[in-house]
């Protein structure tokens, strides 16, 4: 009897894995993977999972690389015909040549899934970023002047309000309301939803926070945790199901200066901070990177001026671009390195790389964006520079100011720029003083964003929720 292929291959990997850990399967289903063969990667993972053996770990493992199958077929899901069909609803004018010739030139990201060419679900949005010939093409223009010169207004006052002794200035009070609803197919009626939505973390800064409302308020993370958060438990309804924090916290801005004379750079010896100059998911000292890094600050000793090279280099070669999910991306600064663009958080790895790289302590600073007209979830970075200490340098807006800001003149552009390496506006929210940190409680299935935590993260079950099956508000007024 002669057996069919797959079958043999489902055999193989059976006999194969009762001898061996998880490992060598999940190595195998992504090698499969990265071929664009995502119904074999499936098959082998299946297959894998069928062995009664498995610990839990290996179990969990591998259920998560069948996820994430999904999760990279939500991120590239327009067909090329799709593609065009928004494009001409974005882009005047456009022709089937012009669109030919960017499909060839790589204008947009794609991935081959079993045998079909699938493109980013962002492909539109990141043409206006990436071309700026495109971007007065625009069907429905944008208009970010008004804000741009509010920041830009904001950022003077900030400096005029700051001296060498007294950096945190201009405080607010907000009063925020975070809501996050289930959908209504999502979860079976009657089912326990596990939530965790992110609240301020204390900070020299940032303070004062307060619990106003719960829908169903479980625990509170501890004030200083790196990654802060409500955990919250509701019955899921048959109209979906809703979670709701409301809060009041205070938040300042912040303006360091670096006048030579002044600064005594030196290396610290404190192991909170030295942490922060290893290696970590995503913080990969690759060759590449070691080489870049190089490039960028060459012979230069000062870590001042090292982390302000790092930061000019980005702002000028790195182009935003929304992202694919973080936790479809294997190592997300040499992603952002290798493809010469990225959003907040690709930028703010990348800038933390080159900083360790070059032995200046770095770390991940994350929440919500809340400056009026440009609401978001907002990624940055701070680092570790003597006399100062923890000093925070926004990457990305520096750098989407310079390249992005045309109402302001090339002079206040380049002013703005300067004020994001060392100061940050008032109009933050942050939960995040690092990366890829574990919630408390900690999830029982695997996480959404295993990188980030602005969203929230969702679960009943044994069952993630993905965050195609939940939406997300954050709402917030100045109390005083």
């Amino acid at each position: 009897m002669r057996f069919p292929g797959w079958f043999i291959c489902v055999l193989t990997v059976l006999v194969f894995f009762s001898a061996q850990a998880a490992e060598p399967v999940v190595s195998k289903a992504r090698a499969v993977r990265e071929r664009g063969d995502f119904k074999q990667a499936a098959t082998v993972l299946n297959s894998a999972l069928a062995n009664k053996n498995l610990s839990e770990a290996e179990r969990k493992q591998l259920s998560y690389e069948i996820d994430l199958l999904e999760r990279i077929r939500k991120d590239f899901s327009l067909t090329k015909e799709q593609l065009f069909s928004r494009l001409e609803k974005a882009v005047r004018d456009i022709t089937t040549a012009e669109f030919e010739g960017w499909l060839k030139e790589g204008r947009f990201e794609n991935r081959t899934i079993d045998g079909t060419t699938y493109y980013s679900g962002t492909s539109v949005s990141n043409l206006f970023w990436r071309e700026s010939g495109v971007e007065t093409r625009r069907i429905f223009p944008r208009d970010k002047s008004a804000q741009h010169r509010a920041m830009l207004e904001n950022a003077r006052l900030i400096k005029q309000s700051a001296t060498w002794n007294k950096p945190y200035v201009l405080p607010h009070e907000l009063e925020v309301t975070m809501t996050v609803t289930v959908k209504s197919n999502a979860v079976p009626p009657g089912e326990t939803i596990r939530a965790w939505l992110p609240v301020p973390r204390e900070y020299p800064f940032q303070d004062g926070f307060k619990l106003l409302e719960s829908s169903s308020l479980r625990h509170l993370a501890d004030e200083s945790s790196s990654i802060r958060s409500a955990y919250l438990e509701q019955t899921s309804g048959s109209n979906g199901t809703k979670f709701q924090i409301k809060y009041l916290y205070s938040t300042h801005a912040i303006r360091f200066e670096f006048p030579p004379a002044k600064m005594t750079p030196k290396k610290t010896t404190d192991k909170s901070v030295k942490q922060f100059i290893r290696e970590a998911p995503h913080v990969v000292f690759t060759p590449a990177i070691r080489k870049l890094s190089k490039e960028i600050v060459g012979q230069e000793k000062d870590p001042v001026r090292k982390a302000r090279m790092i930061y000019d280099w980005i702002g000028r070669n790195i182009q935003y671009s929304y992202a694919l999910e973080y936790s479809t991306i294997p190592n997300i600064s040499q992603y952002c390195a290798s493809k010469g663009y990225g959003d907040c958080g690709q930028q703010a790895l990348l800038f933390i790389t080159l900083c360790r790289e070059q032995g200046i302590p770095a770390r991940w600073q994350s929440g919500w964006f809340l400056f009026p007209g440009g609401k978001n979830i907002h990624d940055w970075t701070e680092i570790y520079l003597e006399p100062h200490g923890w000093v925070p340098v926004d990457v990305e807006v520096g750098g989407a100011i310079l390249q992005y800001a045309t109402s302001l003149t090339l002079e206040e552009r380049k002013e703005l720029h300067d004020f994001y390496f060392g100061g940050l506006d008032q109009y933050r929210m942050i939960a995040n003083s690092d990366h890829s940190q574990t919630l408390n409680p900690p999830k029982q299935t695997f996480r959404s964003d295993d990188v980030d935590f602005q969203r929230g993260e969702l679960e009943w079950g044994n069952q993630n929720l993905y965050f195609d099956k939940y939406s997300y508000d954050l709402q917030w007024r100045k109390v005083k």
